[in-house]
């Protein structure tokens, strides 16, 4: 491919960067740096003027605490877009944070951004150009789950076929992978904010006591587990008594939260049962060798691997920093456009080449 002098002078001074545009969190890879972004997909915004009062950790720090003029939003649902001007702040803010120690006042960076396999035109188009708009003066999209696959080191480019899920915060990517193709694929819109939401659904309806996203979410990460654990834990949660309408505490267990996120889990594991009930015999061969590949933050989900195994008859493993595995993967793309070309997601129209 034929480079365009403006663009390739401006490389030299703007950098190449892999996106995951998380549902929960945005991860940033820098070529040659690394992951130098991993913060919370979050945005607050003045609700009169719609501007930007914070965004990432800082706009996390603000959710439930914000005043009546402020509105703090994801602007992320089911991994795409539902916001697209707060998206595309949110993209700003990231970019330019990147480039903060860069000589450059205004950064036109590469960009490579993983979206959902499942995502519609309309939405892939959305990511797009919401990146192309925050700032990028290239914009390329992959689908998540090659991204992870890349990120991860999986041998995608073999005969020998390769099985990825990825569970994020708003899907969960199923893929089976053979000589860069994909085989099998499913993209589910049940993940880490569906059990997020089980778990504040759970102990509403069992305690009357309203807690928080955040606090739902830190009772996940404590204490959710799809699998008996040989030491069961214990965690306190803080909210509002829905009955006497004051503060109220409560110490719930793991035992109860598994319950709790059951249903969810289920589902997931159907689904990759589904996508391997499709995959041919001979492959299903070589996973018995290559096992499966575990991708995402909800990866990290206590007992998920022995809860699969059981289920699935398989190896089952987690990749090294799983979290950062699609971002990784979509900056190993911009390191080789012209070998990777071909994992790229076209769009109907003026998607950018490099």
């Amino acid at each position: 491919m034929a480079a365009n002098p403006l663009s390739w002078l401006m490389g030299l001074f703007s950098l190449d960067i892999g996106i995951d545009l998380g549902t929960a969190n945005t991860l940033i890879n820098v070529r040659g740096k690394g992951i130098v972004i991993n913060e919370p997909s979050w945005v607050v915004i003045n609700k009169k003027t719609r501007e930007t009062i914070a965004v990432g950790a800082s706009a996390k720090e603000m959710v439930g605490r914000t005043p009546q003029n402020f509105i703090a939003i994801r602007p992320l649902r089911d991994g795409v877009i539902s916001e697209f001007e707060i998206t595309k702040s949110m993209l700003e803010y990231f970019i330019g944070k990147v480039h903060q120690q860069t000589i450059v006042p205004m950064p036109r960076p590469r960009v490579c951004v993983g979206i959902p396999s499942g995502a519609t035109e309309v939405e892939k188009r959305a990511v797009y150009d919401a990146a192309m708009a925050a700032g990028a003066r290239e914009a390329f999209l992959i689908e998540e789950p090659r991204a992870a696959a890349l990120g991860a080191g999986l041998p995608i480019s073999e005969i020998k076929g390769t099985m990825i899920v990825d569970i994020g915060g708003g899907t969960t990517e199923v893929a089976v992978i053979s000589m860069d193709g994909v085989v099998v694929s499913r993209s589910l819109r049940v993940a880490g904010d569906e059990l997020d939401e089980d778990i504040l659904q759970y102990i509403r309806k069992k305690y009357n006591l309203l807690i928080g996203e955040r606090m739902a979410e830190q009772v996940k990460i404590a204490i959710g587990s799809a699998y008996p654990l040989q030491t069961e834990l214990t965690q306190v949660v803080r909210g509002r008594n829905l009955i006497t309408g004051l503060p109220g505490s409560m110490e719930v267990s793991s035992v109860e939260i598994r319950d709790a996120l059951a249903n969810s889990v289920q589902v997931i594991i159907d689904t990759i049962k589904d996508a391997l009930d499709e995959v041919p015999p001979e492959l299903i061969s070589d996973l018995l060798d290559s096992g499966i590949c575990m991708a995402g933050g909800g990866s990290q989900l206590l007992g998920i691997v022995p809860r699969l195994k059981d289920e699935l008859n398989l190896r089952v493993w987690i990749a090294d920093d799983p979290m950062t595995c699609v971002a990784r993967g979509a900056g190993l793309v911009l390191e080789n456009i012209g070998e990777y070309e071909r994992f790229l997601v076209s769009l109907d129209r003026g998607r950018s080449r490099g």
